[in-house]
């Protein structure tokens, strides 16, 4: 939420309340994977500006006694309590292992995950630890905030539509991931985000990559029916 420009995230925010009104009926839990916010920093008593409809749907189902997790992406990172204390939502911040019936998943947001990439791991690392966070809450919430989001854009141009693009199972890092982790850590289904891309990939014999894509162009996501899971295409 929040790009590309504030319109047009005001619909997308509306679609994404409406996808929450249709899947609550019947959800045993819901699983958000993280960059819901172009940007999102927590100060003591300041949280960003905007996205009231979406955060007061998620209390409602939280409220409901509908479980929901929230794990923090590249662009959400310094998420702290607010979602806990005010909206009830289990916050994670790396990825989480669970088994609903037969079936075991491995779930998170996906960012710094694989190999490459070793510049963006650099400065996750840096972003955060503690120091980083605390100079940044040292800025007025103006300031702080003109920067994150002038950095966001500057990477969005930066990615161009390379994200669109499928790169072969032997370039995709966290297909690689999931490969790697199979070896030592058996489950049916990897579910991750940052990819921007809707993916379902076989991995080994009985596992499967799904990539959740995105709700700027794709409108996807993920349902699991007790026996398997199914990515599927918001139409509402």
């Amino acid at each position: 939420m929040g790009v590309p420009s504030h319109e047009s995230s005001l619909v997308r925010e509306k679609k994404v309340c409406n996808w929450l009104d249709k899947v609550k009926e019947d959800a045993a839990a819901i699983y958000l994977v993280g960059d819901i916010f172009d940007f999102w920093y927590e100060y003591r008593y300041t949280v960003p500006k905007g996205m009231v409809r979406l955060l007061g749907k998620i209390a409602e189902i939280s409220d409901a006694g509908v479980p929901v997790h929230f794990f923090v992406g590249n662009h959400d990172l310094w998420m702290k309590d607010y979602f806990t204390e005010e909206l009830g939502v289990t916050v994670h911040h790396t990825p989480i292992e669970f088994v609903y019936g037969e079936k075991r998943f491995y779930v998170g947001h996906g960012d710094g995950l694989g190999p490459g990439d070793r510049k963006y791991k650099i400065l996750r690392r840096i972003f955060a630890s503690k120091t980083c966070q605390w100079l940044f809450s040292r800025l007025h919430p103006n300031l702080a905030f003109y920067i994150a989001r002038l950095s966001s854009r500057r990477s969005r141009v930066i990615t161009g539509d390379s994200d669109e693009k499928f790169l072969g199972n032997e370039n995709e890092w966290l297909f690689l991931y999931c490969q790697e982790l199979l070896k030592s850590n058996p489950v049916d289904y990897f579910v991750f985000g940052h990819r921007h891309l809707p993916l379902d990939l076989q991995v080994g014999d009985n596992t499967r990559y799904i990539n959740l894509g995105d709700w700027i162009k794709y409108f996807t996501y993920a349902v699991f029916d007790g026996s398997g899971l199914e990515l599927k295409k918001f139409e509402g």
